[in-house]
């Protein structure tokens, strides 16, 4: 990775939607449906983003003064990686969950969980994630993973 990893402020908001949204309809399309990725995309506009910003710790990598990538932090609960697909197999999501794992251990938080599409499932078991069950919404399929916290790049 050519960046940095800092927290995400409000101002960050369009900027992270869209990273997400391009990421939702183009890395995720290949494992669901028109219907599935509208639903998920929809709590993914720049209130949305915003609104997790003030409840969750979320970070952003920056590369060129872009953010390229996202992940936030609720308590044991990571949620929300997104890498922009033009930065995708560059470790922009790799130090995206260092950055979560050092945030975890310094909350004393021990074990962190995820739900992973079925897109990003081999990546984070190729970071220790587990497959613990499988969840359903709808028709909306993801993998619950978790592992213990460490940092990871």
């Amino acid at each position: 990775m050519n960046g940095t990893i800092r927290m995400a402020t409000t101002d960050d908001a369009a900027e992270i939607s869209r990273v997400v949204l391009s990421a939702l309809y183009e890395s995720n399309a290949r494992d669901y449906g028109p219907e599935t990725i509208a639903r998920v995309a929809f709590g993914f506009v720049p209130d949305g983003i915003a609104g997790m910003i003030a409840t969750r710790q979320v970070f952003v990598a920056v590369e060129a003064g872009r953010i390229v990538g996202t992940a936030s932090r609720d308590g044991a609960a990571v949620r929300a990686v997104f890498v922009a697909p033009e930065a995708q197999g560059r470790g922009i999501g790799r130090h995206l969950m260092a950055e979560v794992d050092r945030a975890a251990r310094t909350a004393g938080i021990a074990t962190l969980t995820l739900q992973s599409s079925l897109t990003a499932v081999g990546f984070y078991a190729q970071l220790g994630f587990r497959a613990v069950r499988e969840h359903r919404h709808g028709e909306e399929r993801t993998i619950v993973m978790e592992r213990h916290a460490h940092v990871t790049a």
